[in-house]
């Protein structure tokens, strides 16, 4: 018999009553409510046994109250009706007071979502610290049967999201995620991944173990290769943490004031509008925003209400979209359609071993750590190789390598990639590995 833990999410009936109340006892002239009902469960493991379990519950009540183009937001996390309607006053109090917002939108009219239900997992939602301790006993088991110190945590979450206004929009999705990292080091050498699922039981812990472990165990006493630009391949946690830079940078205000590698600029440097439609990646890059994505199963809207369905992003490796906010949408006459996440990058029914055979020289990057910016107009990035970076010589790995610090336009890294390995989630990403023509190394790294 496993132990359980009870969850204590209030039901999707549960938070529509309860947004309705709120709604009901306004009195201002338009309002948001949302509320975010959660439970996580965390075990974190250091050096082959575990070091911390915990559960965590947060319930927050916000209303947002309007007057004109003035707007506050007071927030609770009691349900009992005085404090409710306590919150509804000092939320409008504040708004008759508050300064006009110069970047006002009407509030969101009703949406059309996606007929599904988002991924909720029973099991996930009531994993119990006793359950998680045997997934992380073994792994631990596994790392000290090869002498490897293991580390990492294993979480589970539960959600729910509601959200209503004076509109008429409702909108209300439960969600589970899993999430595996882990950690392996053995003398100079160590290694790392990561995965997520919508369900616990699909983390293939010992699987992702067993890789790390001996990963960890080639890494061992790394060679120093000079710095220089080189073909690599990615691991897809590693291109995960590059990927997202470029997207979180598509942004249309940005863009269009100049600010962005997206910008079209004259020969005076004033921006002339932004490069949609452009050829700017390999043919090779296609990225959706794909919350119905099997691996995902997300929810059906954003935190605001608006709609979350599929959406090019780049197709052929020309940008398809940009993020509009509400406000830029509406001064340049444009639809917003809300964030591009989460993001889906199709691959190939290759292996990542599949582009390392592949590859007459070149290095293989596990990890990409502390990323940063150099420069946001151009979207040239630092940071530096760890947990694991090989030296790749005739489609095999042939040993270790010191660290590295790379310094790299990523517009100009998605333009040299030419292959892709199968795709796994990470995080609220969808990638696959990678493999491109040239990568800038700008030095070594002391780092491990």
């Amino acid at each position: 018999m496993t132990l359980a833990t009870n969850s204590i999410l209030i039901s999707t009936d549960e938070a529509l009553s309860l947004l309705e109340t709120v709604l009901h006892n306004s009195e201002a002239e338009d309002v948001t409510v949302t509320l975010n009902n959660t439970q996580e469960s965390l075990t974190r493991f250091s050096e082959n046994q575990i070091s911390q379990n915990l559960t965590t519950t947060q319930f927050n009540l916000s209303i947002t109250s309007y007057f004109g183009k003035r707007c506050a937001t007071s927030s609770t996390n009691e349900l009992n009706p005085d404090t409710l309607i306590a919150t509804i006053r000092r939320s409008e109090e504040l708004a008759r007071v508050a300064p006009e917002d110069p970047e006002w939108v009407p509030l969101l009219e009703p949406q059309t979502y996606d007929h599904r239900i988002p991924a909720f997992d029973p099991e996930t939602a009531h994993l119990s610290p006793l359950r998680r301790g045997e997934i992380v006993h073994k792994v631990c088991q596994l790392s000290a049967k090869s002498n490897v110190e293991a580390s990492g945590t294993l979480s589970s979450e539960a959600v729910l999201y509601a959200v209503a206004n004076s509109r008429g929009l409702r909108a209300c999705n439960r969600l589970t995620v899993a999430d595996f990292s882990v950690t392996a080091r053995i003398e100079t050498g160590s290694a790392w991944t990561q995965r997520t699922a919508c369900s616990v039981n699909q983390l293939p812990t010992e699987a992702l173990t067993e890789t790390i472990i001996n990963r960890a165990l080639l890494s061992r006493n790394p060679r120093e290769v000079s710095p220089g630009i080189y073909p690599v391949i990615f691991d897809g946690a590693a291109f995960t943490d590059l990927l997202e830079w470029v997207i979180w940078n598509l942004d249309a205000r940005a863009a269009d004031e100049g600010r962005s590698f997206m910008s079209r600029t004259n020969s005076e440097g004033k921006p002339i509008g932004n490069r949609i439609g452009e050829q700017l990646f390999s043919p090779l890059i296609q990225v959706k925003r794909n919350p119905a994505y099997s691996l995902l199963q997300g929810s059906t809207f954003f935190y605001d209400g608006m709609k979350k369905d599929q959406l090019d992003i780049i197709k052929d490796g020309i940008p398809q979209t940009l993020s509009y906010s509400r406000y830029w949408a509406k001064k340049q006459g444009k639809t917003s359609q809300g964030g591009l996440f989460p993001i889906v990058m199709s691959g190939s029914n290759q292996s990542l071993e599949d582009l390392i055979s592949q590859t007459e020289q070149g290095i293989l990057v596990s990890r990409a750590w502390y990323v940063r910016y150099v420069n946001p107009r151009t979207l040239e990035v630092t940071g530096m190789t760890r947990d694991g970076t090989f030296w790749i010589e005739q489609g095999k790995i042939a040993y270790p390598i010191k660290n590295l610090r790379f310094n790299q336009c990523l517009p100009d890294l998605l333009n040299q990639v030419e292959a892709l390995s199968s795709v796994e989630r990470y995080g609220n990403t969808v990638v696959p590995g990678v493999k491109v023509k040239a990568f800038n190394f700008s030095s070594i790294t002391d780092s491990v």
